[in-house]
């Protein structure tokens, strides 16, 4: 089994994801061709761009739907939680629709999915509006993973540059939808159905530039000539994976659920989305700055308890403390949930002795903490119905973070995995 000792790789090499272990050859880039590459580029900015927004705008528009279609806190709880349970039940099929379609193809058909799903929230029928969360979570979740994935393989020399750009961009589409759907309800009218469907805009506009570089594109077949052993029944590997679901939930609370919180507090529709959108904004410095923090720490241990302990204050700021300091904890927020995500990423490969074992372990993470992130939205929800009011979410927030807290100390020890890595078809010894 190969160790290799990733705590010593600079921070532009711990950029992982499930699909590494089955990433094909990188197709060749023709003499002439940096046109080319710079669309695929822009292509891949404008396809995270369209990841999160079905998310944010959702939220900043939840009271008028409830409003309008009598639509229970129960049900609005499944209806942001919906989604994030796409994530988790869909992304692991991710690799295998790669090889099978080609990731370029399969990202097109994600495309369409969130371009369908996200027009179809516009028709104002509440039936209609949880399919259309499913279908859009389900392009969203295959998208997730093979775009990594595909900058991995073409832009190999400017992998730290892209992946940048990738997480800007996510961060851009969420912060954008958060900020933009109560304005633009107001300036153009139609209500929250034309709200929500306005996002269907970009996504159209990418699908539509994309499918001219995807559809000549035939799949590459790979295959990963390694299997990874003993990785599902190993603790550590389940501390990571912990942390990697609880932060996810704060985070998925926070985009599904803090917009309404402010508004019940009394901010308007417009200033809580700027609240929601700054938040996410900020994310976008501690993201980059946060894995090249971690690899220089020791261990990582007290990073992640500082990070579940900040991002707790900062919701508790967000739902008790006077609005009047709102947009300093929505700073705070984004500081401590940018570094904890990146954070998360960052330790499954610190954890892992070879890049195997890594992909699994990301798989896992991915795959177990999604549907674990589920989990807080819907909490979220059911107890704003059962108790009237949102105050309740405080023990919900303190209980996550104390399990964030000591997930991560768990880890952030300085220690592998205990996995065996052979070759497919020998005999693990």
């Amino acid at each position: 089994m190969n160790s290799t000792p990733f705590a010593t790789l600079p921070a532009a090499d711990l950029l992982i994801d499930v699909e590494a272990d089955n990433l094909p050859p990188p197709r060749p880039t023709p003499a002439g061709s940096r046109s080319r590459q710079l669309l695929l580029g822009l292509s891949v900015v404008l396809i995270a761009f369209n990841l999160r927004p079905v998310f944010s705008s959702l939220s900043v528009m939840l009271p008028e739907i409830m409003a309008a279609t009598g639509l229970s806190p129960t049900a609005a709880s499944f209806l942001t939680t919906l989604p994030v349970i796409c994530l988790g039940l869909f992304a692991p099929l991710a690799p295998w629709l790669g090889r099978r379609a080609g990731t370029e193809r399969t990202l097109l058909g994600c495309m369409v999915l969130i371009l369908v799903g996200t027009l179809l929230r516009g028709a104002g029928s509440i039936p209609l509006l949880f399919l259309a969360s499913a279908i859009a979570g389900t392009g969203i979740a295959v998208s997730n993973v093979l775009l990594s994935g595909l900058v991995k393989r073409d832009f190999a020399r400017h992998e730290a540059l892209m992946m940048g750009l990738y997480t800007m961009a996510v961060c851009g589409g969420a912060a954008s939808a958060a900020g933009l759907t109560v304005p633009l309800s107001h300036a153009l009218g139609g209500g929250w159905t034309h709200a929500l469907a306005l996002w269907a805009v970009p996504a159209a506009v990418i699908t539509l530039l994309w499918a001219p570089q995807a559809l000549p594109l035939r799949p590459v077949p790979s295959e990963s000539g390694y299997a990874v052993r003993g990785l599902w029944r190993d603790r550590l590997a389940w501390q990571v994976t912990l942390f990697m679901g609880l932060q996810s939930s704060l985070a998925y609370i926070v985009m599904g659920w803090l917009a309404p919180i402010l508004r019940e507090r009394g901010l308007a529709g417009d200033a809580a989305g700027y609240v929601v959108s700054l938040s996410v904004i900020v994310q976008v410095v501690t993201c980059l700055v946060a894995p090249s923090i971690a690899v220089r720490c020791r261990n990582q241990s007290g990073m992640a308890a500082a990070v579940a302990v900040f991002t707790v204050a900062a919701m508790l700021g967000c739902l008790f403390a006077p609005l009047s300091g709102v947009w300093g904890w929505a700073v705070l927020l984004g500081i401590a949930q940018g570094a904890s995500f990146a954070l998360a990423l960052t330790l499954i490969v610190l954890r892992s002795p070879d890049p195997h074992v890594a992909a699994q372990l990301s798989g896992m993470a991915q795959g177990v903490g999604y549907l674990i992130a589920a989990c807080g939205p819907m909490l979220v929800g059911l107890l704003r119905g059962w108790s009237g009011s949102f105050d309740a979410s405080g023990f919900l927030f303190v209980g996550v973070g104390a399990a964030m807290l000591i997930s991560g100390l768990g880890a952030g020890r300085a220690l592998h995995v205990r996995t065996v890595t052979v070759a497919k078809g020998a005999d693990a010894r």
